[in-house]
């Protein structure tokens, strides 16, 4: 039987995030928005679904006069990352 996948990391724009933020410290949503291909419009409302699943923490700043949001993986982000690959590698080891 193979492992459930995640519904919230089963999203092609939240998988990239999730991508993105495993391989960084933090990263700003105008980075994470060239990065990932998105509109700012998505990009707000997928950040916002794992903030809600606590998989990212966000915090809203500015730099200098311009306002800046800034983005982290949390720790259950990154286990449920991890998890989300884990499971993707059982379903491709499955096809060979």
């Amino acid at each position: 039987m193979f492992p459930k996948l995640d519904p919230i990391l089963h999203s092609e724009l939240r998988l990239a995030v999730m991508s993105i933020l495993a391989g960084v410290d933090e990263a700003d949503f105008t980075y994470l928005k060239k990065q990932a291909g998105a509109t700012s419009g998505n990009l707000s409302v997928q950040i916002d679904k794992l903030t809600a699943a606590g998989y990212i923490a966000v915090e809203k700043g500015f730099k200098g006069k311009m306002p800046r949001t800034t983005c982290k993986i949390t720790t259950a982000g990154q286990e449920a990352f991890n998890k989300y690959v884990d499971a993707l590698k059982e379903y491709l080891q499955a096809s060979k």
